[in-house]
């Protein structure tokens, strides 16, 4: 039996320092830009191990070697959970290592939980705080030693507290992410099919999202010409369907399409 290997995963970046003529309505042209952002620091684990690895890259010429870890962590996934990790984490990823010469990693499936939650509930508001304060017994950290953006300014200038603070504050991300994660998991109707990497030689039933085989059939799912069976996981509580139709040719030839 095979099973997904599915990262955790966070990453922080640093901002892009430019010279402006004052506060408000700034358009930065390239030639304004002082120094570029780059990645400082990322966090990650794979789903279910208490394992966590965080690297981090202090000065420039240390975010080779972080990018060089996180390739081979792509290229070993199947599947990577971030939070607006399809807009930031990945591109923000793909950015640093095509700047660096990197050719692409292995294809890699992306659960957003920013996007998924956004598709099936109106939370007030869908940031990583907010729902995991709300839905998590795992909360977001708040770095309030050096608030707001004080934690990246710090962290430039070299400030080894800050770091340290850093460290804690993208751990506990993914720490708070993964458990909102499989608490929204059962919800996603487009989750990688789990059991699509099992090798299933019993003929049971698989959770296609969480991977798991304590399944009962509950109900008939119907489309427009044709019924499915229909199964709910005991596991997470997801529901899916049989993909062969009940009814055959013969029983389906009075069933008509609309128009």
């Amino acid at each position: 039996m095979t099973e997904p290997k599915t990262i955790v995963l966070d990453i922080e970046t640093a901002s892009i320092q430019a010279h402006v003529w004052g506060l408000w309505n700034n358009n930065v042209g390239l030639n304004m830009i002082k120094e570029d952002w780059r990645i400082l620091s990322v966090a990650h684990k794979e789903l279910g191990n208490p394992s966590i690895t965080y690297l981090e890259a202090r000065l420039p010429s240390q975010e080779k070697k972080l990018l060089r870890e996180l390739w081979g962590t792509l290229n070993d996934a199947d599947i990577v959970v971030a939070h607006n990790g399809k807009k930031f984490d990945i591109k923000k990823i793909n950015a640093r290592l095509i700047a660096n010469d990197f050719g692409p990693y292995s294809p890699v499936k992306i659960v957003d939980t920013l996007l998924e939650v956004r598709r099936v509930a109106a939370f007030t508001s869908n940031k990583l705080e907010y729902l995991t304060n709300l839905l998590t017994t795992e909360k977001k950290r708040t770095h309030s030693k050096f608030p707001g953006f004080e934690l990246w300014k710090e962290c430039l200038a070299g400030n080894p507290e800050a770091w340290a603070e850093m460290k804690i504050y993208n751990i506990q991300d993914i720490v708070s992410l993964e458990e909102l994660y499989v608490k929204l998991r059962p919800w996603m109707a487009e989750h990688p099919n789990l059991g699509n990497y099992q090798d299933n030689d019993n003929d049971i039933p698989v959770c296609p999202k969480c991977g798991g085989k304590h399944l009962i059939k509950r109900g008939v799912q119907r489309t427009q010409v044709g019924q499915y069976q229909r199964y709910r996981c005991l596991d997470c509580g997801g529901w899916s369907r049989g993909r062969e139709m009940l009814k055959n040719r013969a029983e389906r030839k009075h069933i008509l399409q609309g128009q």
